[in-house]
């Protein structure tokens, strides 16, 4: 398999596995739709991890294969694309990609479809798809600038540079830089944290965030309300409250 979903601690681990580079073909989108959709499904899964192993997270897509697309087949093609990053991007669950090596093009796109970033310090991402002629067609034009904004988004996708780790986490576009040999297992402490925590709320927190940043502030308020009135129905609620009253902040168990 080109992508696997094995799950340890209520974490699951989507982990790119096409050497040398991770190359994005066909077959590894379709594939990423459906773990993705797997993993927002499944009750054992609390957190996620994109992961693409020691050397590299994913250099983009599989040129050779796109060259030997004409218009018409890309008409067809980008939607699912497109799809198959949307479906990580919605997985109604924490995400974190761990980023080492390159993360360019499609690679970067796939990261941006976390919602947070860990990269390794020897971490180069970009969005080189001008250098082809092209543009991102994965996201990176829409999440890119809603992320870093559009000056800085422009300024990657218009050169197609390269920024380094350090970069990355200057402009907004990683999270955290850590020694490379240290990325997966400080993303799965993050996502391991996470998992412990009350799934419901999690989801109602990121679908808050993730829509209220695509409408105007007073529909995103109604989204934030419906949610947070709507929490007052679970268990959670009435266990993070109970050890709130009894034992003091921060020491409840959810299931």
């Amino acid at each position: 398999m080109t992508v696997t979903l094995e799950v340890r601690d209520n974490v699951g681990t989507i982990r790119l596995d096409r050497p040398p580079m991770n190359a994005l073909d066909v077959a590894v989108q379709d594939r990423l739709r459906e773990l993705a959709d797997e993993a927002g499904r499944r009750d054992d899964v609390r957190a996620v991890i994109l992961y693409g192993g020691e050397k590299v997270f994913a250099a983009g897509a599989d040129i050779k294969e796109m060259q030997a697309m004409d218009h018409t087949a890309m008409v067809v093609r980008s939607r699912a694309l497109q799809e198959s990053f949307t479906a990580v991007a919605r997985i109604p669950k924490p995400v974190v990609a761990a980023v080492t090596g390159y993360a360019l093009g499609g690679g970067c796109e796939l990261a941006l479809c976390a919602d947070f970033r860990i990269a390794g310090d020897t971490a180069k991402l970009g969005q080189p798809e001008i250098l082809l002629g092209l543009i991102p067609g994965a996201g990176g034009t829409q999440r890119l600038a809603r992320l870093v904004g559009p000056s800085r988004a422009k300024d990657l996708i218009f050169t197609g540079r390269q920024v380094k780790a350090e970069e990355a986490l200057a402009i907004g576009l990683v999270d955290r830089v850590v020694p490379a040999a240290e990325v997966y297992e400080q993303a799965h402490a993050w996502a391991a944290r996470l998992a412990r925590g009350p799934a419901l709320a999690l989801r109602a927190a990121k679908e808050s965030v993730d829509a209220g940043l695509e409408t105007d502030i007073d529909t995103g308020l109604t989204i934030e309300r419906n949610w947070f009135a709507g929490l007052f129905a679970t268990e959670d609620r009435e266990r993070g409250m109970r050890s709130f009253v009894e034992e003091g902040p921060g020491k409840a168990t959810f299931l």
